[in-house]
């Protein structure tokens, strides 16, 4: 009995600091940063992976959940444009010898609130399609796993083309230096 009152007061205080890990999110996403070379490459490399596993994963969720994979590659792609317009309404300060940016706030709040608030969307449905046992479809389908799968699919795609874009940006602002 005390292990299980204690693995519902840990899931407890999970959901109780998500409010507190949205903010410190935002306030990491918006702030300014050096760009780095090596910080961006690996940021891109693991989003580049992430986004494989992905739509591998979407592939196969498709056999269960009608329209999964359509769903995941529609937010990619709009998390792609997503990204493209980040990187354009980025603040870039250009030092010798340094590259600083700060990522537009409206965007990366806009993102986080989207993405937030299809997640708590799908926890809805699902306890109400769990709940209500829908005849003929699985709860997990009729829980709009495919749509939130988008709204990760939105994320991935942002931060794909985000630090792909900063790299590049990263490597055009030091041949420039180099040539001063």
């Amino acid at each position: 009995m005390p292990l299980l009152l204690a693995a519902v007061l840990f899931v407890l205080a999970l959901i109780a600091l998500i409010p507190l890990s949205l903010v410190m999110r935002y306030r990491v996403g918006t702030s300014r940063r050096r760009a780095r070379g090596w910080v961006a490459a690996i940021n891109f490399a693991g989003f580049a992976l992430s986004a494989a596993l992905f739509l591998t994963v979407a592939a196969i969720t498709s056999v269960w959940v009608p329209d999964a994979f359509t769903y995941a590659i529609a937010g990619l792609t709009t998390g792609g444009v997503l990204g493209v317009l980040g990187l354009w309404l980025t603040r870039w300060e250009s030092a010798p010898g340094a590259l600083n940016y700060t990522p537009n706030r409206l965007l990366v709040l806009g993102i986080t609130l989207v993405v937030t608030a299809r997640l708590a969307y799908g926890f809805w449905r699902g306890w109400h399609a769990w709940r209500a046992g829908i005849e003929g479809t699985s709860w997990v389908a009729a829980s709009g796993a495919a749509g939130s799968m988008a709204a990760g699919a939105v994320v991935l795609g942002y931060y794909l083309v985000y630090w792909m874009g900063v790299r590049r940006r990263l490597r055009s602002h030091a041949r420039r230096s180099r040539s001063e």
